[in-house]
């Protein structure tokens, strides 16, 4: 009796909370919603929808205006991502003829850096619609020319003093005078040294293929050209005194010069090998060679062995012209082997213990 009036006040129950509802109804919706929520929980938790990636372009369209005068200058349109900087100057300069490539600087901003020929246009370009910034660089020469001219000067200038030309020395005096020997040995060194820096550029050295303004050609041959006449005006004139020290002094001297001379070119020869040239370049390192053992000690050894040449011929000749040109390369020298030095040391910390940059245990 207890039991059905249990029953019945819950089925009372169930009709107060869902009326017209009969009791099987009731229990096949709760069968119902269990077995959605199990299933809702099988599936795991919900995941969010994948973030659409932004593409760039296909093509983009440049637009170039005057560095100065911020006026459009021409448009360069349908350029593909693969395209360089070099590819947007070539056809810039089939739009305005007048400024051939080397001559075009291209900047993302108004004195900003150059953009590099090598650098693609996907790389810097924010959007489809690119601005570039324009600058006239002027004449340009390539680096080629501007070694060949350093070079082929200072050989053809010293020849011509040594060769005692009427327009340079008086003849009675030059004829009468005869000349020292190591006037003759001075013009061998010179003249070897010059025809290995014309041999190394054309066929060892992996020169840039860039250019540079007609300017800084001018102020390298004025450099080089006016101390060869300087110096070929004093050791080859009639009037000429040899070494304090007599041939000892130039023997010495010329032999220590040749050392360098050749230790100056195998160390070239490493340099431009493919594995020290590049952004994968290591740091050379000496071989059978012990012209390269100097790779031990110093870090541009080029430079080392490029001094040691003028301070050899120096004392040879014993000329003040020849000591200031020393003395101006090697401050030069100096100041672009610590430069090298400080690079090295970042990307070859390893490799650089306990050496110098360009003297060994000193600088």
């Amino acid at each position: 009796m207890f039991r059905r009036q249990k029953s019945l006040s819950s089925e009372r129950k169930r009709q107060l909370l869902f009326p017209g509802i009969s009791r099987s109804t009731v229990r096949n919706d709760l069968r119902s919603f269990h077995t959605v929520s199990q299933f809702v929980l099988s599936a795991g938790p919900l995941r969010s929808a994948p973030a659409l990636k932004h593409t760039k372009p296909a093509h983009f369209e440049i637009e170039i205006l005057d560095a100065q005068t911020r006026k459009q200058i021409c448009i360069v349109d349908k350029v593909t991502q693969s395209s360089t900087v070099h590819d947007v100057k070539q056809r810039f300069h089939k739009a305005c003829p007048k400024w051939y490539p080397s001559r075009i600087g291209l900047q993302l901003e108004c004195g900003g850096p150059f953009l590099k020929d090598y650098i693609t246009v996907h790389s810097v370009a924010p959007s489809s619609i690119v601005t570039l910034y324009f600058t006239d660089l002027g004449r340009q020469v390539s680096w080629t020319t501007v070694f060949l001219a350093e070079y082929t000067g200072p050989l053809l200038i010293y020849l011509l003093f040594y060769l005692r030309i009427s327009n340079i020395y008086d003849m009675e005096e030059s004829a009468r005078r005869l000349r020292h020997p190591v006037v003759h040995l001075a013009c061998f060194c010179h003249c070897i040294h010059y025809i290995r820096y014309i041999l190394e550029t054309l066929f060892v050295h992996k020169v840039s293929t860039g250019h540079t303004p007609l300017k800084n050609l001018v102020k390298s041959c004025a450099l080089y050209w006016g101390f060869t006449s300087w110096i070929a005006y004093y050791i080859n004139h009639p009037h000429y005194t040899p070494p304090s020290f007599g041939n000892r002094q130039i023997a010495v001297s010329a032999i220590n010069f040749l050392i360098c001379e050749a230790g100056n070119h195998f160390i070239n020869v490493i340099l431009a090998h493919p594995n020290h040239t590049g952004n994968n370049a290591c740091f050379p390192s000496p071989n059978y060679n012990p012209f390269t053992w100097m790779f031990f000690l110093v870090s541009c050894p080029n430079y080392t062995y490029e001094i040691g040449s003028w301070i050899s011929f120096t004392v040879m000749t014993q000329t003040l012209p020849v000591g200031i040109f020393t003395l101006l390369m090697s401050i030069q020298m100096s100041l672009w082997a610590k430069r090298k030095h400080k690079f090295y040391l970042k990307k070859f910390s390893s490799c650089m213990h306990r050496k110098s940059a360009i003297i060994p245990l000193v600088l």
